[in-house]
């Protein structure tokens, strides 16, 4: 599908013309425009036109598709169903495998809530001059994964990391609580000196969220 040729040419282009993604697809000029009008007319494109350069880019819809056309050539998912949640860098669905278990599917949607000093707070970029967010949520994703899978492994209790792509990352389906929507436990005590052992494991940041009853 041509929308794998228009994240090809983002590699070096913010914004992709048509002479070129007619190149790389193999397609002619024609032929190439009736597809993108299509792809455009889905939302998984957008048509941008600057003082210097007219052409496409993709967008998160058309990065959705990618990674979840990929999770399931793999049979790692099968189906999407209902939002779980919804973050300010990522979007949480419920999944499910061609053998019926579910799964939490994680998109990360790095600069919805844009931040200025993100070269300062996550080591992404790596000294790149052009970055596109998709290109940071992947970065973002492959770390989450990564991570997760590094202490799972070390008997940590987080989700069993499952596979990832792109910017999307599943994950085992937990089925509990975040600690803010507990009003009552059996033993507070107990509960606080187990997290008081995993506090150097959990950001400082909104602790409340991150934690699962």
């Amino acid at each position: 599908m041509i929308a794998n040729q228009v994240e090809m040419g983002m590699k070096n282009h913010e914004i992709i013309p048509v002479s070129l993604l007619s190149s790389i697809a193999s397609l002619k000029h024609g032929g190439c425009n009736k597809i993108l009008r299509e792809l455009v007319k889905h939302k998984l494109v957008v048509y941008e036109r600057t003082k210097t350069v007219q052409g496409y880019r993709l967008n998160y819809g058309g990065y959705d598709y990618l990674a979840l056309k990929t999770l399931c050539s793999r049979e790692v998912i099968i189906s999407v169903g209902n939002q779980m949640g919804v973050g300010k860098e990522s979007d949480i669905y419920i999944v499910a495998s061609p053998n019926e278990e579910q799964y939490a599917l994680k998109l990360h949607r790095l600069g919805r809530t844009s931040f200025r000093n993100l070269k300062n707070k996550r080591d992404y970029h790596k000294h790149r001059k052009n970055m596109s967010w998709l290109y940071l949520s992947r970065l973002s994703a492959m770390k989450e994964f990564a991570y997760m899978k590094a202490l799972y492994d070390r008997g940590f209790p987080v989700p069993k990391p499952v596979d990832y792509n792109r910017h999307a990352v599943v994950m085992e389906l937990i089925n509990g609580y975040p600690l803010c929507q507990i009003h009552e436990l059996q033993d507070p005590p107990a509960l606080y000196n187990e997290f008081m052992e995993l506090m150097n494991l959990t950001p400082g940041r909104e602790r409340q969220y991150k934690q699962i009853i």
